[in-house]
């Protein structure tokens, strides 16, 4: 069995700007989702073959401003997010978002490519969201993704660049 390939560690700037891109797109993702119970997967596929993954289950509400979260989850979750976006050590990677809604939760998925959040087609996401036979996990409708804003990097050594 031929060994797997070594992940290269990105450099600093390069994970700055990327950490940087995640914050904004994880602001995004609650402004175009809005208020509500939230639940994001992320699954990524590495450079040396191995699947990894996060989720983070968030309550956004307005009236009191707050977001709810776990600690453990965010810090995972936001990790992923950043290492997708910085993409020299993800080959793939894919954003589930689900909202808890009325008579089903509502789902809508993006793929990262290129440093950003990218809406995932509709016939994509509902087919990956199907469940094995014999596997107990609810339905969900399938909603088209929201185009997400990208604020541009200010850093010139992004890999963006």
């Amino acid at each position: 069995m031929p060994a797997r390939p070594k992940l290269t560690r990105p450099d600093d700037a390069a994970t700055a700007a990327a950490m940087s891109r995640a914050m904004n797109a994880l602001t995004a993702l609650l402004v175009a989702l809005g208020e509500g119970s939230h639940q994001f997967n992320i699954v990524a596929e590495r450079t040396n073959d191995t699947i990894v993954t996060a989720d983070l289950s968030l309550s956004v509400g307005a009236s009191p401003l707050r977001v709810a979260h776990t600690k453990e989850g965010y810090l995972r979750f936001f990790a992923l997010l950043t290492f997708a976006l910085e993409y020299s050590t993800i080959q793939r990677a894919v954003l589930v978002a689900t909202t808890a809604d009325e008579p089903f939760p509502r789902a809508c998925g993006w793929t990262v490519r290129d440093g950003w959040l990218h809406p995932m087609d509709r016939r994509d996401l509902q087919e990956a969201l199907i469940p094995c036979p014999d596997v107990d996990a609810p339905l969900r409708l399938v909603h088209d993704a929201p185009e997400l804003p990208q604020v541009p990097d200010t850093d010139e050594k992004s890999p963006r660049g």
